[in-house]
């Protein structure tokens, strides 16, 4: 690995240890760890490219299963049947631990989306990004209270809602980013939190201070590494998203803090890729393993 992190360093840590510890929520996705499956996912959206149609999915899921992937998240797919997808999943022996949800679907006709994502086994459904009407301080304080509202309506189907971040969340409103509203604005038993390890770097902010401060009320965290590329006659770098492990975030310090918050799933995310997307899901995958995490 040409990481800032190796198994042995990882392992002093203490962040490996802690892995053994995690209860997790009393889930569906408690209930697949416990029975031994792996707490590594992935993200479709990574490999978007390869599933514009069915068929792409079709053999996109298998390749993905061989690369060594037991559990997915549903976002970037082209149209798709959706019991034709269930099928792929079985077929693959593939999780949808999480599916990444349409704003106008939950806001518009929730039930249509709960029996959607049930159908494919999904129990935790994640909004992508904050609408940009919601963007100012009235507006998160709002958002906030609308995404309660419909994570209280899944909890009663036996699901529950996540905010994924970017990194227009870490803007300050009257000396508070939009990331801190929605935290203190929300019904935490019913809003948790995707936290996307780039984006909160990427925002000025501290991935691992993040996790602790949302503890609890994040099931997830999306593994996104940063790297920096030189750039010929130019004074700084270009940043670059990077296969998990092959760039300069801190990892030890993000591991132990989301076994701390009860993490039960380290999903793979790469936005782009400077090689073959598979490629470097694979190389993610291997890293990640290479720590410890399984």
């Amino acid at each position: 690995m040409s990481t800032l992190m190796n198994r042995r360093h990882f392992l002093g840590t203490g962040a490996a240890a802690a892995l053994a510890l995690n209860t997790g929520f009393q889930t569906t996705a408690q209930a697949r760890e416990s029975a031994g499956h792996s707490r590594i996912g992935m993200i479709l959206y990574t490999i978007r490219d390869f599933l514009k149609t069915p068929d792409d999915i079709a053999r996109s899921l298998e390749k993905v299963k061989k690369i060594g992937y037991d559990n997915i998240e549903l976002a970037g797919m082209g149209p798709i049947d959706n019991t034709r997808l269930a099928r792929i999943v079985k077929d693959n022996a593939l999780n949808v631990i999480s599916a990444h949800a349409s704003w106008d679907g939950l806001t518009q006709d929730i039930q249509k989306e709960i029996d959607k994502y049930k159908e494919l086994g999904c129990d935790h459904l994640v909004i992508s990004a904050l609408p940009a009407e919601y963007r100012s301080a009235e507006g998160y304080t709002q958002f906030a209270q609308i995404a309660s509202g419909i994570g209280q309506k899944l909890a009663a189907a036996g699901m529950t809602l996540a905010y994924h971040n970017h990194s227009f969340e870490f803007v300050k409103y009257g000396g508070r980013t939009g990331q801190e509203i929605l935290r203190t604005g929300s019904d935490p038993r019913h809003f948790y939190f995707e936290i996307d390890t780039y984006w909160v770097q990427d925002g000025g902010a501290d991935p691992a201070d993040w996790i602790r401060k949302v503890a609890g009320r994040v099931r997830m965290v999306h593994m996104k590494d940063m790297a920096m590329l030189p750039v010929e006659k130019e004074f700084h770098p270009k940043r670059v998203f990077a296969e998990v492990g092959e760039g300069n975030l801190n990892w030890p310090a993000i591991l132990e803090a989301s076994e701390a918050a009860k993490v039960q799933y380290y999903i793979v995310e790469q936005d782009t890729c400077q090689r073959d997307p598979m490629e470097s899901i694979a190389i993610s995958l291997r890293n990640m393993k290479s720590w410890g995490l399984a």
